[in-house]
C-alpha cells in the first residue's frame, strides 16, 4: 500500500479513537460506540495499491510515535507495532500485562512478613484450600514467585508453549483432547510404523513452531484491517483497576435470560470472560476457565460475554480454524451473531451463562474485551483485576489467584 494510503488509515483510526471515548460524566454506563467514519467500500479502497517498503512503514511509525508526549494509547501502540512489522507477539503493541489490586506486596503486608519472605500453610490467614491454589509450584509455601505472571517468567512461557502443542492434539478445536485424538496423533507421527522415534515425535510436535501454525500468519494489510475493524482487539482501553465497572444489560445466547451487571452487585465478586468462536487460543483455553466456574460458582458470579469474531473468513482467516471446521463470516446482524455464539456455546460446552454483545459492540468496546479478556469485579462494583488482552494475557491461573486474594480480603 502507498504511504499516503497508510496515512489515511492512521487518520481514520485516530479520528475513531477521539470520537469513541465514553463520557466522563457517566463512567458506569456503556456509551454508544461509533464505528469508523468511512464506509466499508471506502475502507477497503484504502488498502489497495502498491505496498510500502518496510523502511517507509517504519518511518511513518517513528513519526507517529514522536507525535505523542508520553505513552501513546493502546491502539496507537498497536498501529505503530504493525507498521514496524509486528506479527502480534507477546509484549508487542497492546499485548501487555494485567492490572490487579492484589499483589505479592499486598499478601506480604497482610501476613506481616518481609517482601523477601514466604508464607507457610500454618501462617496463612485463610482456608487451606485457598493456600493450596495460591501455592503455584506446590512447594508448601507461597512466595513472590508464585504470584509472578509476567511473560518472561519460565512458568508462563511454559504455559504458552504447552498451549501451542496442545492445539496440535486437539483435532476438534474445542479445547479438549480425547483418547481418539492421541491415537490420531500417533498415527500421523509414526507414519505407518508400529512405534515412533524421538525424531518422529519431535518433527510432529515442533512443525510450525515458533511462530504461527501453517496458513495462519497475517500480512500487514490484514492486521491493519483487523485493527480498524476492532477484530484483533478493541480500539478502546476499558476500565482500570479501582474504577467502576461499566454497567450493561445483555441477553443470553438462548434468549431465556437478560442480565444487568448492576443488579448482580452486592453479595459476591463477579468474573467477566470475553471471547469469540474464531479465536483458536480462546477455544483451547476456555475449558480451564469453565473449570474455575465449577470450582468457585458458590463464591463468585461468572458471566461470559460473546464479542465480535477475531478471525472471520472475510478477515484474518486462519487455516488452523478451517482444519477443525470453524469457518464463519463476521456477523452483520444480531441474529447472525447469536447464531455463531450458539455454535461456540455448543462446541466448547459452556456451563457458565453466555451473554451476547450487541452487534455494534458496546460492551466489548467498553471493556476492551476483544478478542478475549477477563475481569474480576468486587461486590461494590470496582474492578479488582483486569487481565491482559488475549491470547497472551488470557491467564486463568492469574485470574484465579486474584479471586482467591479478593475472597481472603472479604472474609470476616
Amino acid at each position: 500500500m502507498r504511504p499516503l494510503r497508510f496515512a489515511v488509515v492512521m487518520f481514520a483510526l485516530m479520528e475513531l479513537l477521539m470520537s469513541s471515548r465514553a463520557s466522563a460524566d457517566e463512567p458506569t454506563k456503556v456509551a454508544p460506540q461509533p464505528r469508523v467514519t468511512v464506509k466499508p467500500a471506502e475502507l477497503e479502497a484504502l488498502f489497495k495499491g502498491k505496498e510500502s517498503s518496510p523502511d517507509e512503514l517504519k518511518a511513518m511509525a517513528d513519526k507517529l510515535e514522536k507525535s505523542y508526549e508520553g505513552a501513546p494509547p493502546e491502539a496507537v501502540r498497536m498501529l505503530i507495532a504493525i507498521a514496524r512489522g509486528s506479527q502480534m507477539g507477546p509484549g508487542e503493541g497492546w499485548f501487555g500485562g494485567s492490572q490487579s489490586r492484589y499483589s505479592w506486596s499486598w499478601m506480604a503486608k497482610k501476613h506481616e512478613i518481609e517482601p523477601t519472605g514466604s508464607i507457610t500453610e500454618d501462617k496463612f490467614k485463610g482456608p487451606a484450600k485457598l493456600f493450596a491454589r495460591l501455592d503455584r509450584n506446590k512447594d508448601g509455601q507461597v512466595t513472590a514467585d508464585d504470584l509472578d505472571w509476567s511473560d518472561r517468567h519460565p512458568v508462563v512461557q511454559q504455559f504458552y508453549m504447552i498451549n501451542r502443542l496442545f492445539r496440535k492434539f486437539d483435532r476438534e478445536g474445542d479445547g479438549r483432547v480425547t483418547r481418539e485424538d492421541l491415537l490420531a496423533f500417533f498415527e500421523r507421527a509414526a507414519q505407518g510404523k508400529d512405534a515412533m522415534s524421538s525424531d518422529d515425535f519431535r518433527d510432529a510436535m515442533i512443525g510450525g513452531l515458533p511462530g504461527f501454525l501453517p496458513g495462519d500468519a497475517p500480512t500487514t494489510e490484514v492486521l491493519l484491517k483487523g485493527l480498524v475493524r476492532s477484530e484483533i482487539g478493541s480500539l478502546q482501553e476499558g476500565p482500570r483497576v479501582e474504577e467502576t465497572a461499566p454497567d450493561f444489560q445483555l441477553t443470553s445466547q438462548d434468549g431465556t435470560r437478560t442480565v444487568r451487571l448492576s443488579e448482580q452487585l452486592g453479595s459476591k465478586p463477579i468474573i467477566l470472560v470475553f471471547g469469540n468462536f474464531t479465536c483458536g487460543p480462546f477455544r483451547s483455553m476456555y475449558p480451564v476457565v469453565d473449570d474455575l466456574y465449577q470450582r468457585y460458582r458458590d463464591d463468585a458470579i461468572f458471566l461470559a460475554v460473546y464479542v465480535r469474531e477475531a478471525h472471520p473468513d472475510d478477515g484474518w482467516l486462519m487455516e488452523s480454524n478451517t482444519r477443525v471446521g470453524v469457518k464463519v463470516s463476521q456477523p452483520q446482524t444480531q441474529a447472525e451473531r447469536v447464531n455463531v455464539a450458539r455454535q461456540c456455546y455448543a462446541k466448547l460446552r459452556y456451563t457458565m451463562p453466555l451473554l451476547v454483545d450487541e452487534i455494534d459492540d458496546p460492551v466489548g468496546n467498553a471493556y476492551s474485551g476483544m478478542p478475549a479478556r477477563m475481569y474480576l469485579i468486587d461486590p461494590a462494583g470496582k474492578v479488582v483485576y483486569k487481565g491482559g488482552r488475549g491470547p497472551f494475557g488470557f491467564k486463568s491461573g492469574e485470574l484465579e489467584q486474584a479471586l482467591l486474594m479478593l475472597l481472603l480480603d472479604l472474609q470476616k
